[in-house]
């Protein structure tokens, strides 16, 4: 199994971006990775996913304001946000799935969108 470290979360202003990534420590070539972020007493919420042929999904209430993408060579997957407002506070996680594999998931990334 690789281990995933989430990092590049911090403060940022309403209105701006942030790009987290996730590096893995060893090769993720054969994973769909995601993004998912959780709000203390709230759920774990689904962001986005990539498989490893490139085809991707993003939920439909972060469709064109956030993207994913992923460089196998690096063993990294990023994690672009655009347009943050307040309610995008929370802790970000990367997440990668293998087929007969259980989930395995990083630590989490802060994330606090504040002026």
């Amino acid at each position: 199994q690789v281990q995933l470290v989430e990092s590049g979360g911090g403060l940022v202003q309403p209105g701006g971006s942030l790009k987290l990534s996730c590096a893995a420590s060893g090769s993720i070539g054969s994973y769909t990775m995601g993004w998912y972020r959780q709000v203390p007493g709230q759920s774990r919420e689904f962001i986005a996913s990539m498989t490893p042929g490139g085809a991707f999904n993003v939920a439909d209430s972060f469709q064109g304001r956030f993207a994913i993408s992923r460089d196998n060579a690096k063993r990294t997957v990023y994690l672009k946000m655009n347009g943050l407002i307040p309610e995008d506070t929370a802790v970000y996680y990367c997440n990668a799935n293998r087929r007969s594999h259980d989930p395995i998931w990083g630590q989490g990334t802060q994330v606090a969108v504040s002026s």
